[in-house]
Formats: C-alpha cells, sequence, structure tokens
C-alpha cells in the first residue's frame, strides 16, 4: 500500500515529508540520527531497514548506526557532546510523552541554536508520521535492502 493509491494526499504528504527529512542547517549526518533514532524508537523495521543503508551512505560507521538502533551504548560510539546532546533531544522527542524534561533542553540549548532544534523536531515529527504509515500498512522491507543489510553484518 502506498500513498500513490491516494494521489490527493500525496502533494500535501509530500510537500511536508520532502522538506522535514531533506537538506537543511543541521547536515544530513544530524538528520539521520533523527531519522534512524526516531524509526528505532518506534519499533518500525521497514524505516530502521531503509535509514541503516541511507546512514552508512552518508559516512556513519556501523558502530554509529547499531547504537542509534539501540543495540550497543550510545555512550560508546558518540563521543561529541554535541552530537550526544542532540540524541538526547531526538529521545525525549521520538520516545517520551509530555514535557521535555529541562536537563535535556538545556543541554540540546547548549549546543544547538533554536532553529536547529526545531528542524530537528520536525524532521522527528515527520519520522513519526512516516513510521506509522510503514508500520499500519506493513510495508516490506526491498530485497535490495535486505541484502545490503546482510553485506553490511546490519541485517
Amino acid at each position: 500500500a502506498a500513498l500513490a493509491t491516494v494521489p490527493e494526499l500525496l502533494g500535501p504528504a509530500l510537500g511536508f515529508v520532502g522538506p522535514a527529512l531533506g537538506a537543511g542547517a543541521v547536515g544530513v549526518r544530524i538528520k539521520e540520527f533523527a531519522i534512524l533514532r526516531t524509526s528505532a524508537l518506534q519499533g518500525c523495521s521497514y524505516c530502521i531497514n531503509a535509514h541503516t543503508t541511507v546512514s552508512l551512505d552518508v559516512g556513519l560507521t556501523g558502530h554509529e548506526v547499531r547504537a542509534l538502533r539501540g543495540e550497543t551504548a550510545l555512550e560508546e560510539a558518540f563521543v561529541l557532546a554535541a552530537e550526544r546532546a542532540m540524541i538526547g533531544w531526538i529521545d525525549a522527542l521520538a520516545g517520551a510523552t509530555g514535557a521535555i524534561p529541562d536537563d535535556v533542553w538545556a543541554e540540546a540549548r547548549a549546543h544547538w541554536a533554536e532553529h536547529e532544534l526545531v528542524e530537528v523536531a520536525v524532521t522527528v515529527g515527520a519520522t513519526m508520521f512516516l513510521n506509522r504509515f510503514a508500520t499500519g500498512l506493513q510495508l516490506p522491507t526491498s530485497p535490495q535492502v535486505l541484502e545490503r543489510l546482510t553485506a553490511e553484518g546490519l541485517s
């Protein structure tokens, strides 16, 4: 089931999702942090699989990918305080409900400008929409992606 089967929704959805997931002020590395980590927290295997390959393509290491997927400790994969702060921000947005804890907010603001946090928040929201869409409609991972994951030892 693809969004293209409902043309009246396709245009508006792509008009939001395209810019939200596309290039921006934070760069592709941080965008993929947001997309892959959110997908892992939401348990969307389709998006985890697809964005594992994208993450590798934009330069994340296998160790970083495994950490973002929740398979290894984040602290071991990410040493930069700014990256850790961003992952904490993503976790608070995608993996919890209610208000963002004050300490998470303060740490994120210590390392990132407001427009960068807004951009990542929108990316997380768009990713959560796609996670629910893909999971709800049981979208299968393509054979090509599965082959790549196996070749990378990430299946």
